[in-house]
């Protein structure tokens, strides 16, 4: 079989000449733009000069929760010494901060779409080595919220990690069967309460003994992805971890 196209004197045109040509046209038309602000940069998954010293990368820190640990050699944070939960691993490949908060918010609401796979570039690191059958499992959204929207972003970022890691995916193993309120303002109890029984899973899955990684874009004060992980504890899932484009870190005002 071959590749490319014949000229008007026989020549081929190698089909690597032709994809060069349709790149150099494509980024012509296209250019590639930051993620964070739309500044043209030089390739795709890129951020400007400006957005870039503005993404805080996590690594190291607690090693359930991700949350930085300075001045110690603790392998645990606080919070998880006292509490656990039921997640078992949170991860997540940025601080929430301005610049990464803007992906989240283009992505979700200005329905960029192709930001999910530079999320998912950034996320694949701190997702690490996974178990082969670890299935990939994105946070629902209630069917109300997906029709206004018309996707879920934390699907869009599951099925680019998906592509990457080989892992299966189920993109409709959860479902959000209640519409809980916005969160903000809540104390720890409230949103406890705001997400009880607010998810299933979906009628003629099994996931007994299965290693299930939970995928979201932003992962704030945790209630939903631990009212997640608590279901699928109690269906017989043998861990639950979670892995999130950004995490608040710190005491921060979440928008978005």
């Amino acid at each position: 079989m071959r590749l490319g196209r014949a000229g008007n004197k026989g020549h081929v045109i190698p089909g690597t000449v032709l994809g060069r040509a349709g790149r150099i046209l494509l980024d012509f038309a296209l250019p590639p733009r930051c993620a964070a602000c739309g500044t043209i940069v030089a390739d795709v998954d890129l951020f400007c000069g400006s957005c870039w010293p503005e993404i805080h990368f996590l690594s190291g820190g607690c090693q359930r929760c991700a949350q930085p640990l300075e001045a110690t050699e603790a392998e645990l944070c606080g919070a998880c010494h006292v509490d656990a939960g039921a997640l078992d691993r949170i991860r997540a490949a940025v601080e929430y901060g301005e610049a990464a908060r803007s992906i989240a918010i283009r992505l979700k609401y200005g329905r960029k779409t192709g930001l999910a796979r530079t999320m998912a570039a950034y996320m694949r690191r701190p997702l690490g080595d996974l178990p082969p059958d670890a299935l990939l499992v994105p946070v629902p959204l209630h069917r109300v919220r997906l029709w206004e929207r018309g996707f879920n972003q934390a699907a869009l970022i599951a099925r680019q990690l998906q592509k990457t890691s080989g892992n299966p995916a189920d993109m409709m193993l959860l479902q959000r069967v209640k519409r809980t309120p916005k969160l903000k303002g809540m104390s720890p109890a409230e949103r406890r309460r705001a997400v009880s029984g607010a998810f299933a899973v979906r009628q003629g899955q099994e996931v007994r003994g299965r290693s299930i990684i939970l995928v979201d874009d932003v992962y704030t004060t945790g209630s939903t992805a631990e009212a997640c992980a608590r279901l699928l504890k109690r269906k017989g899932a043998a861990s639950v971890d979670l892995i999130a484009w950004a995490r608040v870190v710190r005491p921060t005002v979440v928008n978005g």
